[in-house]
């Protein structure tokens, strides 16, 4: 029993660990209704692709997000239902708290104009 509570106790200071940062947050909202490439996130923020790279490893570690890999393309997106209930609760209060700021608002509506253009001329443009 208390290896079970000490391993939730240490999820959920990886969790809060992944949610201190402004732009991990961000990235946590616009993956909401969609998976998107690591070149679609970088395009998204205007960070380098190390940079974005390094804040999705930190929410992947924290189980917020998985990946998956076709081609060259690395794909993301939320953890899912057969996430630990911390994991799943994080996620449900950073989407009920912040989806309807400007910040995600500015954001999405960004995302429409990244999401019209083909991956591979995004990755061309970013991920150089």
């Amino acid at each position: 029993m208390f290896g079970e509570m000490a391993n939730q106790f240490d999820q959920f200071v990886g969790i809060t660990k992944a949610l201190s940062d402004p732009t991990r947050v961000r990235m946590l909202l616009a993956l909401r209704r969609r998976e998107l490439c690591v070149c679609q996130i970088t395009a998204l923020f205007g960070l380098a692709t190390s940079t974005v790279s390094k804040h999705l490893s930190v929410l992947q570690q924290a189980g917020l997000v998985q990946s998956r890999k076709t081609e060259r393309w690395v794909y993301y997106r939320l953890s899912d239902k057969s996430a630990p209930v911390t994991v799943r609760e994080a996620l449900d209060w950073v989407s009920k708290s912040l989806a309807r700021t400007d910040v995600a608002a500015a954001d999405q509506k960004r995302l429409g104009q990244i999401l019209k253009m083909e991956p591979s001329e995004i990755c061309r443009r970013v991920c150089r």
